[in-house]
């Protein structure tokens, strides 16, 4: 899993370089994606983030890229933790017999009603944490990942138009074409 999480990131990092607006409008876009991407609202990152860069004109690959960064094997990590901080800024406690109750769902069918209604009842009393600690946390990432993506692109253009520039062949370099 670290192996396809390393090649993905590869693969997205590699994209950042290839996007044709300048350093700072491509790290802000890969920065709003990473907002929406980490925030609460899970289910919409896609949708929105699409809407956000047509709204505000950024690259479309950038934001989604941004979005994206949050992968399926970390984000329930992700969202426990941050609902965690959230209910210690907040200052929830789990309501009694919390882990029990969450174990008890175990034997009821995801298929049924039962299970929806206990799970509700049993999460309300997080949302707010949830809400609060998911979107700081978004927050952090988005201000983090901008000045890591703009530095990014910047070092991996410079490095791109240096190997561009040392790999021309003699001829092209002098302002001589070949034939002339």
């Amino acid at each position: 899993m670290i192996h396809a999480t390393k090649a993905q990131i590869r693969k997205w990092l590699e994209a950042l370089l290839h996007i044709h607006d300048s350093p700072h409008r491509t790290a802000s876009a890969f920065a709003l994606g990473v907002l929406i991407g980490f925030s609460p609202l899970l289910g919409l990152h896609t949708v929105l983030a699409l809407g956000l860069a047509f709204l505000l004109r950024l690259n479309r690959v950038a934001v989604l890229l941004g979005a994206y960064a949050n992968l399926p094997w970390i984000m329930a990590q992700y969202y426990a933790l941050m609902t965690a901080v959230g209910a210690w800024a907040l200052g929830t406690e789990l309501p009694p017999g919390f882990y029990h109750s969450l174990r008890a769902l175990t034997n009821l069918s995801v298929f049924g009603s039962e299970f929806w209604q206990r799970l509700a009842s049993l999460l309300a009393p997080l949302l707010w944490p949830y809400i609060v600690g998911s979107t700081a946390g978004a927050a952090i990432l988005a201000a983090v990942s901008y000045p890591v993506a703009r530095t990014f692109v910047e070092t991996g253009r410079r490095y791109v138009a240096h190997y561009h520039q040392s790999h021309v062949p003699r001829d092209e370099a002098d302002g001589h074409h070949r034939g002339d």
